[in-house]
């Protein structure tokens, strides 16, 4: 593969929530978990079902005509896709990061899905890493807003539709992603474990998972103490409303004892 170039540029698209690769079995496959295909004249092409897609070896123009005709496959296609490249180059000796090129021995399919893996988990990460941001940073005002008034406004009630997305996000990175587990090409070529963690170091996903992971649980214990104020709230109003009607009906006891005498 790839034979008489030295140089590779990889580039990973995340077009969407999923992929649909059941409408690529017929595909000729050059690999498996992840699948791994032919794309352009001369280059390659790594999918994954999370809507990832990984390119190797594509000219601009082969790219821009192959993510098109994967876009009828794309379910929830992102507005704004997130990108992210690396440069490959063949070396004699070992696999290394060097200078931020990827030196490998050899362009071939496990270790083109090794560096698919990553870059499509960086590319994920980036996505609900911005998201996750956005939401983060509402969390501030509401907290001030909190400690001004000692209650919640009915604008913030809001802020609970985010538990929802927290769900979301966590369960698109941990349970479909799989950010933190190894790919399965490692299974069977234990020796390129080395270049899948300096990859994995080079990307930061570790530290960058485990960043999302707190963000994930201060907005997930702020939703929290949302609903817990507003079910205190909502408590406080019964109490008042029983309170009022006890109140009314010595009203009308105090109206019937002196005025209908």
């Amino acid at each position: 593969m790839f034979e008489g170039k030295n140089l590779l540029q990889a580039r990973a698209h995340l077009m969407g929530e999923r992929l649909d690769l059941k409408a690529l079995e017929n595909a000729a496959a050059l690999g498996e978990g992840p699948l791994l295909i032919t794309a352009g004249s001369e280059g390659a092409a790594v999918l994954f079902r999370y809507g990832a897609v990984v390119l190797f070896g594509l000219s601009p123009l082969e790219e821009a005509a192959f993510l098109s005709q994967l876009n009828p496959l794309v379910r929830e296609a992102f507005e704004n896709p997130e990108h992210e490249s690396a440069t490959l180059e063949l070396c004699a000796d070992r696999d290394r990061l060097e200078k931020g090129i990827v030196k490998m021995r050899f362009f071939d399919v496990p270790r083109l899905q090794i560096v698919a893996d990553v870059l499509a988990k960086s590319v994920v990460l980036a996505h609900y890493e911005s998201t996750t941001d956005a939401i983060f940073e509402g969390i501030e005002p509401f907290a001030q807003s909190l400690r001004a008034r000692g209650a919640i406004k009915r604008g913030d009630r809001e802020l609970l539709s985010t538990i929802g997305d927290m769900l979301l996000i966590e369960h698109r990175t941990v349970g479909i992603a799989q950010i933190g587990d190894k790919p399965e090409v490692l299974w069977e070529h234990p020796e390129l474990e080395r270049l899948y963690a300096r990859l994995e170091d080079e990307f930061e996903v570790a530290e960058r998972q485990a960043a999302l992971g707190r963000k994930l649980e201060v907005i997930s214990r702020t939703a929290e103490t949302v609903l817990n104020l507003l079910q205190h709230q909502g408590g406080l109003r019964v109490e008042w409303y029983i309170v009022a009607l006890i109140v009314f009906e010595i009203a009308l006891s105090l109206f019937d004892l002196f005025f209908r005498r």
